[in-house]
C-alpha cells in the first residue's frame, strides 16, 4: 500500500495582503516554513505507518499515532486558518453583511458582537502555552455556538464544526508584536473572514487536506 502525500496549498490571497495586521514576513514564514514543516513531517510518519502496515508492525503504528495527530493537525488547522483570514477592508471582512445567519447566533448566544469579541479574546489571552481559539458549531452545522480552546496542533474534530480559528503560537505574531499578544489579538478581527466563517455555520467544512 503506496502512502499518499499531502502539499502545500496556496493561500487566497498576496503573503502582504493581511498587512498592517500581519506582516508579509510573518506569512511568508508561518506559510512556506511552519506549515511545509507540519505537511513534510505529516508524509513522513504516513509513509512510515504505511511500511508498518505492510508488515503488520504493530508497536511502530502505535508509536506513529501521536506524530500523525501533531503533524496532521497542523496541516488541518493551517489549512482552514488561511482561508479565515482576508485582506482587511474587504466585503468579507463584514460581519453584518457577510454573514448574516451567522451574525443573528453570535447575538442570541452572547447578546451582542460586542460582548462575543470580548469574550472570544478573554479565552484567546487566556490560553497557556501554545494552542488555538476557535467559534465552533456544536453537533455540526447550525449547531450552538461556542468558543474553545485547542492544545499544540489538536484539529476540532467532528460533529463539531470549526466556524473559524485563530492560531495562537507564538510562530503567528512574535515577531511582529513581540509580547503584545494583545496586541494581535484585537488586530485580528479587521482580517477575519466572515463569509467563510458563514458558510462553514450555515454547511458545514470539507476535509480541508483532501489528497
Amino acid at each position: 500500500m503506496a502512502a499518499q502525500f499531502h502539499t502545500l496549498p496556496p493561500l487566497p490571497y498576496a503573503y502582504d495582503a493581511l498587512e498592517p495586521v500581519i506582516s508579509k514576513q510573518i506569512m511568508e514564514l508561518h506559510h512556506q516554513k511552519h506549515h511545509q514543516t507540519y505537511i513534510n513531517n505529516l508524509n513522513a510518519a504516513l509513509s512510515a505507518h504505511a511500511s508498518a502496515t505492510q508488515t503488520n508492525d504493530v508497536p511502530t503504528l502505535i508509536s506513529l499515532q501521536q506524530k500523525i495527530r501533531f503533524n496532521g493537525g497542523g496541516h488541518i488547522n493551517h489549512s482552514l486558518f488561511w482561508k479565515n483570514l482576508t485582506p482587511p477592508g474587504t466585503p468579507g471582512n463584514d460581519l453584518a453583511g457577510a454573514a448574516p445567519t451567522l451574525r443573528e447566533a453570535i447575538v442570541s448566544r452572547w447578546g451582542s458582537e460586542a460582548a462575543f469579541t470580548e469574550a472570544f479574546n478573554q479565552t484567546l489571552l487566556g490560553l497557556q502555552g501554545s494552542g488555538w481559539g476557535w467559534l465552533v458549531s456544536s453537533g455540526g452545522a447550525r449547531g450552538r455556538l461556542e468558543i474553545v480552546t485547542t492544545k499544540d496542533q489538536d484539529p476540532v474534530t467532528g460533529p463539531d464544526v470549526p466556524v473559524f480559528g485563530v492560531d495562537m503560537w507564538e510562530h503567528a505574531y512574535y515577531l511582529q508584536y513581540l509580547n503584545n499578544k494583545a496586541g494581535y489579538v484585537q488586530g485580528i478581527w479587521k482580517i477575519i473572514n466572515w463569509a467563510e466563517a458563514e458558510k462553514r455555520f450555515t454547511a458545514g467544512v470539507e476535509n480541508p487536506v483532501k489528497l
